[in-house]
């Protein structure tokens, strides 16, 4: 594998897709689907435009992912790159595991504590929360070396040869989806839960398929440029992918119950969601190309700060949220006012607690500060 350039790009939506994660959970006390905090009341429309962002957020950003992880192995050893994952990955976990999440129990069950420190003394700060992510990036990073070694030598060749014909093709990349909806459907009649613990199989296969698909792009130049090349043709399947997606999310039940069974229905329901993500993430990889692959100063103070931004941001959310909740004012008053407060406190905390010092940089998972 030739050594590869830094993709500002893929940098660009990384930033995107954790700052669409962060806006998310910023909505999830009032749309109605029980978030560790909940408002006294709740929004439908939320609900239903949040049901649209859930189907790319994630998978963008595991796809990115993947296409980080060949970037790091391609200038390490499986050895050296297992130390990397551990450093950068365990640690961050461990450490927010001990003192990131437990704020977040002790607001859920506030009632139940007589005191911060009774999390510590039941046991029940060993949760990872929104930092399961991190978990899983790690446990998929060890278990597919040996697929990223196969990736680096010229054993792979005949298979990135295949992708590339395939891909070449205006209609080549939605032929993925084919075995993303086949398997998701089938392991979701095994593993129905939407939990996101690597042990659910559905969902650990679902984001794995776009973690593995950013490894296969990256070992690629050519799909990388069919992706740009057929950016119009993408966005006109995202956009009917989209129309489909919201036209059966919208349809009332009582319509297609007589004709399909609920499994039936289920299965339709997992297909107009690959559909729509899968579509959706490919066309942002083609137009990123266009539009973000330039080097600037901001870029470069966000990509180092989205790190911690992630690991911080939804214990701020809640403990904030705990007390605007409690106001008498509209939801859409309560949104702006969480996003208001939360979003500078998250960057102060960055820029005064962890961008400075050694240690901290160190538990955010941050690479040591450049002084040149």
């Amino acid at each position: 594998m030739t050594v590869k350039k830094r993709r500002y790009d893929l940098d660009w939506l990384r930033v995107i897709a954790i700052l669409a994660v962060y806006l998310h959970h910023i909505g999830m006390p009032f749309n109605g689907d029980g978030f560790h905090i909940m408002n006294s009341t709740s929004s439908k429309t939320l609900d239903d435009i949040m049901v649209f962002f859930e189907q790319f957020r994630l998978p963008l950003l595991f796809l990115i992912s993947g296409t980080g992880t060949m970037f790091a192995f391609s200038k390490r050893t499986w050895q050296q790159f297992f130390k990397e994952r551990s450093i950068r990955l365990v640690i961050p976990l461990i450490f927010g595991i001990l003192f990131i999440i437990p704020p977040q129990t002790y607001y859920e069950h506030i009632d139940k504590y007589a005191s911060y420190l009774d999390i510590y003394i039941n046991g029940s700060f060993f949760k990872t929360n929104h930092l399961w992510f991190i978990e899983n990036l790690f446990i998929m990073s060890v278990i597919l070396i040996p697929l990223i070694l196969y990736l680096k030598s010229s054993k792979s060749e005949k298979l990135i040869h295949l992708l590339d014909h395939i891909t070449s093709k205006k209609y080549g990349i939605l032929l993925w989806l084919i075995p993303l909806v086949t398997i998701t459907i089938f392991l979701k009649k095994i593993y129905p839960s939407d939990s996101k613990d690597i042990t659910n199989l559905s969902s650990t296969f679902y984001y794995s398929y776009f973690f593995i698909s950013g490894m296969l792009f990256t070992s690629s130049k050519n799909i990388w440029n069919y992706l740009q090349r057929y950016r119009k043709f993408n966005f006109i399947y995202f956009v009917i992918s989209f129309i489909l997606f919201y036209s059966y999310y919208l349809l009332p039940g009582e319509y297609i119950s007589p004709y399909l069974s609920l499994g039936n229905r289920w299965d339709i329901w997992y297909l107009v969601c690959a559909l729509v993500s899968w579509t959706l993430v490919t066309t942002l990889l083609g137009y990123g190309q266009v539009w973000f692959n330039k080097k600037s100063i901001i870029l470069q103070k966000c990509n180092e700060a989205i790190y911690p931004f992630y690991i911080l941001h939804q214990t701020v959310i809640i403990i904030l949220g705990y007390y605007i909740i409690q106001l008498d004012m509209s939801i859409s008053s309560k949104i702006v006012l969480l996003i208001l407060t939360s979003f500078p406190l998250i960057i102060i905390i960055y820029k005064l607690v962890i961008y400075p010092f050694k240690i901290p940089r160190f538990l955010f998972g941050m690479k040591k500060k450049d002084h040149t």
